[in-house]
């Protein structure tokens, strides 16, 4: 029960950062709402079924499930807020070299990850099924 209820509060918090993640462009929405989609599916049946279907929400969770893309705009953001902070941490929070070299090489992977994303054209958007999944995150 207590697990359920952790859950259900992490799905709900990372729901509010994706939907201010819509609005604030610093903010990806996507990996947000994945993570609340994720939350309600080991959780809540019903709150699952209501992101996925979500006439806003569901768009962006079934189009990275469907074809693994994420917008143009989420990548080149992501990227750009992930060399921002490490950045920062590098010059202003550590002065050893091996913290430097962990932190670039960590920074490196992650774009890699993220520019090998496929990237979700409209065509892609268009396909998306308007019928919610039930296959496990």
């Amino acid at each position: 029960m207590i697990r359920r209820i952790i859950l259900i509060t992490a799905g709900f918090t990372s729901l509010a950062a994706g939907i201010i993640g819509i609005f604030l462009p610093l903010l990806p929405t996507t990996p947000f709402l994945l993570l609340s989609a994720a939350c309600f599916f080991n959780s809540s049946k019903r709150l699952y079924s209501w992101i996925t279907g979500h006439r806003i929400f569901g768009k962006y969770i079934r189009s990275y499930r469907q074809f693994k893309a994420v917008s143009l705009r989420a990548k080149i953001f992501a990227v750009v807020l992930l060399w921002l902070t490490i950045g920062v941490s590098i010059f202003v929070f550590f002065d050893r070299w091996y913290v430097w070299i962990s932190l670039l090489l960590v920074a490196t992977l992650v774009t890699i990850h993220i520019l090998r994303l496929r990237t979700l054209t409209k065509a892609m958007l268009d396909a998306v099924s308007n019928e919610t999944e039930t296959t496990r995150f």
